[in-house]
């Protein structure tokens, strides 16, 4: 497929600018490459999922407080205080700190660059875009552009076509305007569309939200469960952070349910049904179950057959299934496949009135990693039309997701197909980057393995490892002393000897008394050597210096 050219496309700008001179500030950064990867955001910026209220509050003192102040840390709301995000908490705002540093003192350390294995962000990371996806939007972004010759030139004729169709299906050709508070309806099509052809049954376009992202899917429907603390939530554990944070932003309780490590992260509805019954007998009204597959931070792909039983349970205790899917273009082993929970469902003769389902996805996982472009749709299915139009309403309050986001959704569920002109060049992108991802994830994993005390379950999917840290006495006594949970004592030992920044397993809660820390597989393949050099000779040093 044909690539940009920066010098042809700066001839181009100067092109449109004479014949659309009123346009006096015209940019054309939409169609340059994208810039060099850059350093993750700091905690206090805003982040792809709910942020940490614990940055830089807890280095007030309490004599640092006024009551003559109007906000304090004794008048915010509590349920703020409570909510955490390891993903971005103290061990990346180390990790900034040690940037910073470095750019100063570049031989004051042992490492020359800060590694983050920490969150998945993958273009920050060095992976590309998707050209076809870009040239999209970068089209829908200036449509001046379409009214050039030399357009031609530069595009693929797919994308060209693709634009003017999804321009044709917004008012005015408008995309910096407001949209309908559930998304442009043509695109909204696109996605149905898209979901129809994944799972072979029908997919209504007017049961899709699109959302910036997945994470405010996910909230819009903790507002909607969550009336106090009374209502619980089923997640499992180790469960990704947002819903934890939302959860306690929303004032309800975290009901858990232990994933089985010993037989690679197992979702057993024993453990379901236990800690429903503990937390009924609670006085709990138990409202919805989680489920992320595949999963974060486990890396673990369901059976198709689990995912049955798993729907059995929702539907015979009355719960929402609310299904975080975002990672299921990334499967990397060839006995598991993905199958979303809407197309099990309705293989099991379950329709619209037999199970409350709500489906997330996202443009920022998969191999498309637009993490900051702000993508992403919820599926609602199996509500009645009164609470349907009050999520509506709720979703109404924030007016509408981003135009780009919901863009690039309708093209993660329609990409070209065999025979358009950008397909080969698609397919040699996306195989690339996914089987790229399954070489790293293979080559972490059996370097994690032949670490002295860490077992490592290998990643079936989504971008991340877990191992598990065996930590002697006299390193959880090191911790203890220090006042930190001793996997994170470990992650702050190796960032200040390696630069390399990874997520202490208790961010992501687990089972009492076991130590794990999260490790994504994004770091591109020429960078993984370094990785596990320096992972093993710190491990090896720690293991030595605590040894009982």
């Amino acid at each position: 497929m044909r690539r940009f050219v920066i010098g042809q496309a700066k001839n181009l700008v100067d092109q449109t600018r004479r014949r659309h001179h009123h346009h006096k500030n015209l940019t054309f950064l939409s169609l340059l490459p994208p810039p060099p990867p850059f350093s993750a955001p700091s905690a206090s910026s805003s982040s792809s999922r709910l942020l940490s209220s614990s940055s830089s509050s807890s280095d007030m003192s309490a004599s640092d407080s006024s009551s003559s102040l109007p906000v304090t840390l004794d008048t915010i709301n509590p349920k703020v205080l409570k909510c955490e995000y390891a993903v971005r908490g103290e061990i990346v705002n180390i990790a900034q700190k040690l940037q910073d540093d470095l750019k100063i003192n570049k031989d004051a350390y042992p490492f020359d660059e800060i590694i983050y294995c920490n969150i998945g962000n993958p273009q920050s990371l060095g992976q590309q875009p998707i050209t076809f996806f870009r040239e999209v939007l970068a089209l829908c972004s200036h449509t001046a552009l379409l009214d050039e010759s030399a357009t031609h030139g530069l595009f693929s004729s797919d994308s060209i076509e693709r634009a003017w169709k999804i321009l044709d299906q917004i008012p005015g050709k408008a995309t910096g305007a407001y949209s309908h508070s559930q998304g442009i309806k043509g695109l909204r099509d696109a996605v149905a569309a898209g979901i129809e052809a994944r799972d072979g049954f029908p997919a209504d376009p007017n049961d899709i939200f699109m959302t910036d992202g997945a994470s405010p899917g996910v909230h819009m429907m903790m507002q909607l469960l969550i009336t106090s603390e009374k209502d619980g939530i089923l997640c499992p554990i180790p469960q990704y952070p947002l819903y934890s944070a939302s959860i306690a932003l929303h004032g309800g309780t975290l009901v858990p349910y232990y994933l089985d490590e010993a037989s690679g992260w197992g979702l057993e509805i024993s453990e379901l049904k236990k800690q429903l019954d503990d937390a009924r007998s609670k006085g709990i009204t138990v409202r919805a179950l989680a489920v992320i597959n595949p999963g974060n931070p486990t890396g673990q792909v369901l059976a198709e057959e689990n995912q049955r039983d798993i729907v059995n349970f929702c539907k015979q205790e009355g719960l929402v299934l609310l299904a975080d899917e975002v990672y299921q273009e990334n499967v990397y082993v060839p006995d598991k496949k993905f199958h979303s929970f809407k197309k099990v469902a309705r293989s099991m003769g379950y329709g619209e009135k037999d199970l409350a389902l709500v489906s997330f996805q996202s443009i920022s996982k998969g191999y498309h990693g637009e993490c900051g472009k702000r993508g992403g749709y919820m599926e609602v299915t199996g509500f009645t039309s009164d609470v349907r139009e009050q999520i509506y309403k709720v979703a109404s309050v924030n007016l509408c997701s981003n135009i780009g986001g919901q863009i690039l959704a309708s093209l993660i569920m329609s990409p070209p197909k065999p025979g358009d002109d950008s397909y080969e060049s698609y397919i040699a992108e996306k195989d690339g980057i996914l089987s790229s991802l399954a070489k790293r994830a293979k080559t972490l994993e059996e370097a994690l393995n032949k670490l002295e005390g860490v077992t490592c379950n290998r990643a079936e999917g989504a971008m991340y490892l877990f191992p598990c840290l065996n930590l002697s006495k006299k390193a959880i006594a090191a911790a203890e002393a220090e006042k930190t949970a001793p996997d994170n004592y470990y992650c702050k030992r190796l960032l200040k000897a390696t630069g390399i920044v990874v997520v202490p397993g208790s961010g992501f809660r687990q089972v009492p008394g076991t130590w794990h820390f999260r490790c994504t597989i994004l770091p591109q393949e020429d960078k993984i050597p370094a990785i596990v050099d320096r992972l093993t000779a710190f491990h090896k040093s720690f293991m030595d210096e605590f040894r009982d």
